[in-house]
């Protein structure tokens, strides 16, 4: 009995050191907010570049043009999936940014190119979604390709892919616990910081891995929602259609009748 209440105290004492000490929980949240802000900078560079290359993709396929473009985007996927996310975010860091002072832009920035090779691959499969009949019959109301594009397609292909879009999110929050390898204070780096001053890696992994957690859970309720919500009007239109089609029978019924 007395070995369990001396252990208890002993986990309490770790568990204030590696958290209330000196006001530790101050670096957790710190920790946290810049992950945040990293992961938020890199997916809203991802989707912009990530729809950019998608839509180069297609439409080279769709109409031939644009060879070029789509052969360097091409390129730039293949480079950017076939290379570690580590290695990227130390050749931005120490080379092609290395004049920056600010590494949480630096990792927003990298993070953000590197999803946008990821966006680019779930967009084009949105846009191909698509039927074609979607784009012919945005020419046949004389509107132009790209006005056919930002107009019709586009907003039904984001629809379809809000789900993986998100998902991307909280894929980038877990993957930016990278950054701390140069040196930027994200949640990831906050243990070695606790760790070398109360020398016990435990409680820091621990209480960094809860917050990870419960961050993560709370976007994927997020999603859920957003999941529900599109697939709710789904129904709602549906029924519309249906509906409708009823009414146009039933008018069509009577006056056959009359």
């Amino acid at each position: 009995m007395m070995l369990t209440l001396l252990n208890a105290k002993t986990l309490a004492e770790r568990f204030r050191s590696a958290f209330i000490v000196d006001e530790r929980w101050l670096l957790y949240l710190n920790g946290l907010k810049n992950t945040l802000i990293i992961a938020l900078l890199a997916v809203v560079i991802g989707i912009l570049l990530g729809f950019l290359i998608a839509a180069v993709v297609y439409t080279k396929k769709k109409t031939g043009k644009l060879k070029i473009l789509s052969f360097v985007c091409n390129i730039y996927v293949t480079i950017i999936r076939g290379t570690p996310v580590v290695l990227q975010l130390f050749i931005m860091y120490f080379i092609v940014l290395a004049t920056m002072k600010n590494g949480i832009l630096v990792g927003g920035i990298t993070f953000g190119l590197n999803s946008a090779a990821y966006v680019s691959e779930i967009a084009r499969a949105g846009l191909e979604s698509i039927d074609e009949g979607q784009m012919e019959a945005g020419r046949s109301l004389g509107l132009s390709y790209s006005k056919t594009m930002l107009k019709i397609i586009l907003p039904q292909a984001l629809r379809n892919i809000i789900p993986a879009l998100f998902n991307e999110f909280i894929t980038l929050v877990k993957e930016t616990s990278v950054a701390g390898y140069v040196g930027i204070l994200e949640l990831g780096k906050v243990p070695g910081l606790i760790q070398s001053r109360t020398f016990d890696y435990l409680f820091p992994l621990l209480i960094a891995s809860v917050m990870y957690l419960v961050v993560v859970y709370l976007l994927t309720l997020v999603e859920k929602v957003i999941e529900k919500i599109l697939a709710k009007s789904d129904r709602s239109a549906g029924n519309v259609k249906i509906t409708g089609g009823r009414k146009k029978c039933k008018k069509k019924a009577q006056k056959s009748l009359s």
